[in-house]
């Protein structure tokens, strides 16, 4: 009898575990904005802005791609937000256009035409 009932109860430690681990993953969603960066001072100034967006888990800007890939918890924002976060933070995101209170804030070499600072 204690062995069926230590064998139900781990059977159902291990479905309710297996069914946390899928809701949390799915909870997840990614999503890839092309923005308008330029170096490693915009790669910064866009991953510590998103970082202080309610919901982004994770932000990664590659330079050369200009593509931000964000990690986010769709329950806490969207795709809108992050891109409106992207571009009052001074650059596009895809058919975005950069805020102009934005974009006026961002160093003269981060600006569409400036030069790169590797």
């Amino acid at each position: 009898m204690k062995t069926n009932l230590t064998a139900l109860l781990t059977a159902l430690l291990l479905v309710f575990g297996l069914t946390a681990w899928t809701f949390a993953d799915e909870k997840d969603k990614e999503v890839k904005i092309k923005t308008s960066a330029i170096c490693e001072m915009c790669k910064e100034r866009i991953e510590r802005n998103l970082s202080f967006e309610k919901g982004v888990k994770e932000a990664t800007l590659d330079v050369e791609s200009k593509v931000v890939t964000v990690k986010y918890n769709p329950q806490k924002t969207d795709v809108n937000k992050i891109k409106s976060n992207i571009t009052k933070t001074g650059y596009d995101a895809d058919e975005l256009a950069a805020t102009t209170e934005g974009y006026n804030k961002l160093p003269s070499c981060c600006k569409k035409g400036g030069m790169s600072h590797h």
